[in-house]
């Protein structure tokens, strides 16, 4: 399932802008443009990360960051024009994980989402299944019909990131940004193209024409079938 980001941000464009950004890097996206607002969806929903602003048309990013802090460990993200030395620290004596400045550029935005994300990830699940494919993240390993997959890690890891985002189109920018760009290293798209044919020979019941793992002409992969979090 995509990972869930409550996004509090009470200007209407850049709220938009943000959003609609995050949702095509396959986010879901709740956004709020008030404390009011960002409250019962704070309570009532599986998120991951909150992206906050700390001048608020009816309060305090601030105090909400503390307010979230007295019921979750969630990972805080402060979006904001203060830049001085002691708002910085302020926003993270509140317990805030990461604070950054506006203006800023949409790339470095969704880098640190990424990057936030990959250093604190939400509670593992034991099993990922998916018809008869089971992918057991705590074990790095993953099986068919009850028989072990033997996998390079590239393959695990792609594997993983499809599971994990199904139903959700993934362009090759993506792929290649979530499994061998961490460093910022170039790599050749062939690369991909090479490591899902192998995945789909180990995972598809007939690779020439697969099933699950499916190419979308000009946008990307997909892996067309649901999954279930056990």
């Amino acid at each position: 399932m995509p990972q869930e980001i409550l996004l509090l941000e009470d200007d209407d464009s850049l709220n938009h802008a943000i959003s609609l950004k995050l949702k095509k890097e396959g986010y879901t996206v709740h956004s709020a443009f008030t404390v009011k607002e960002a409250l019962p969806l704070f309570q009532n929903k599986n998120l991951s990360l909150i992206i906050c602003d700390i001048s608020l048309p009816d309060g305090n990013g601030l105090d909400f960051c503390s307010r979230v802090r007295q019921e979750s460990d969630i990972l805080f993200l402060f979006l904001t024009a203060l830049d001085r030395e002691e708002d910085i620290m302020a926003g993270y004596r509140q317990g805030a994980d990461d604070y950054i400045t506006k203006p800023f550029s949409m790339a470095a935005l969704t880098a640190k989402v990424g990057a936030l994300l990959k250093r604190f990830p939400a509670d593992v699940p034991k099993s990922i299944v998916s018809g008869d494919i089971t992918l057991y993240p705590e074990e790095g390993r993953a099986a068919k019909k009850d028989h072990y997959l033997s996998l390079t890690a590239k393959e695990y890891s792609l594997l993983s990131f499809f599971m994990e985002n199904p139903m959700h189109i993934l362009s090759r920018n993506q792929l290649l940004e979530a499994i061998w760009d961490i460093d910022g290293n170039f790599v050749d798209e062939n690369t991909l193209s090479v490591n899902i044919r192998r995945l789909r020979e180990k995972i598809e019941d007939d690779p020439s024409a697969p099933a699950v793992l499916k190419n979308i002409r000009g946008l990307g992969y997909i892996w067309e079938r649901k999954c279930e979090k056990r």
